[in-house]
């Protein structure tokens, strides 16, 4: 097993991004919802603490990506939290990265799989994870041709109106 410290941290960085990225997509949540949202995403390696959460959460707010909005269900109030229109941009300017990053990190591991194969290491894979890995490459492969298609779009439509055609 991982050690607890390299799993926290690699979770950490991306915090802000998954937080905002889960209250996206849930068009609003609260602090348990995105809780359970992240160690879904980490697949039950790492949660934060509560504290932590809502800290991010608070300092979301206050850098205007976030709206919390309280509701109450008898006497228990519950913060909803909605994305702002800075919060969207920041999330669309995020998930960009995202995607070179995606980019480079599938270059990177196959650089090191090369290597590591001339070396003489991971002569054995089992077959369950050249299927995983398959499997990994081929949602890759579908989210890049989905965003080759919009972009092609994009660009298409640019060209219509810059032609007025």
């Amino acid at each position: 097993m991982a050690d607890s410290n390299l799993v926290r941290n690699l979770y950490t960085v991306p915090m802000k991004n998954m937080i905002l990225l889960i209250i996206g997509l849930k068009g609003e949540a609260h602090g348990y919802e995105i809780l359970k949202e992240i160690e879904k995403m980490t697949f039950g390696n790492w949660k934060p603490s509560h504290g932590n959460l809502y800290t991010m959460l608070n300092k979301l707010a206050e850098e205007g990506l976030v709206e919390p909005r309280e509701e109450y269900r008898g006497k228990r109030r519950i913060v909803k939290y909605a994305l702002t229109e800075n919060g969207w941009l920041y999330l669309r300017e995020a998930n960009e990265l995202a995607l070179k990053s995606l980019y480079l990190a599938v270059q990177y591991h196959e650089r090191l799989r090369e290597k590591l194969r001339k070396m003489g290491y991971g002569k054995e894979i089992a077959a369950t994870a050249i299927d995983s890995y398959i499997e990994l490459l081929d949602g890759i492969i579908n989210i890049l041709e989905e965003k080759k298609r919009e972009l092609k779009e994009l660009k298409r439509e640019k060209e219509l109106r810059e032609t007025g055609s």
